[in-house]
């Protein structure tokens, strides 16, 4: 039973709800299901994003540039899986997530990304918030604190409805390296 549970999540099924989609601009996973690398992280993955507090957005509601490919190879990750740029078109490709924000104010942002070796070092992510754009880089080697999951990128304002976004893209990257792309969580936070 064990076994079916994991290869349901790693298959993005949802018990009782919609189940999931990959984005519709995505090149499919390559990886046969339950083909994982490090089966003990399996159990970090967040197969419904709605669970999590905040507002979320994964992949599959992002805006692609360029092509980016479907993988559940690595966990953990938020949804059906996460994406990667392949190696390949370093400098154009870029993946953006536009939350809609229920209220103006100030948000902790987080970015969700699996790690290992074979990710960037140098990954770039742009917050474009209310008093304008911050750009960060990310090492996709190091394990995120929140979770094994999201890494903070940090604290911003922003305006109600979906003005802000963040982006992530292969810009500057190593040739042999991946940029992960997963999921954006958006905390609401007193200041």
């Amino acid at each position: 039973m064990k076994y079916f549970w994991i290869a349901a999540l790693l298959l993005g099924v949802s018990f009782g709800a919609e189940a999931l989609r990959p984005h519709p601009k995505a090149i499919a996973n390559i990886h046969s299901p339950g083909e994982v690398d490090r089966p003990e992280m399996v159990r970090f993955c967040v197969s419904d994003s709605a669970m999590l507090p905040g507002i979320v957005v994964d992949e599959m509601d992002s805006e692609l540039v360029g092509e980016w490919q479907y993988s559940t190879h690595t966990p953990p990750y938020v949804g059906l899986g996460y994406i990667h740029d392949m190696k390949a078109g370093k400098g154009s490709k870029s993946v953006t997530f536009t939350p809609k924000l229920p209220k103006a104010g100030w948000y902790e942002v987080r970015l969700a990304h699996c790690y290992n070796v074979r990710r960037s070092t140098r990954a770039p992510v742009t917050i474009h918030h209310a008093d304008g754009d911050t750009k960060v880089i990310i090492n996709q080697q190091q394990e995120p604190e929140h979770g094994r999951l999201f890494r903070t990128l940090g604290t911003f304002r922003f305006e109600e409805g979906r003005a802000g976004w963040v982006r992530v893209s292969n810009e500057g990257t190593e040739p042999d390296k991946v940029v992960i792309a997963d999921a954006v969580q958006f905390l609401p936070v007193q200041k």
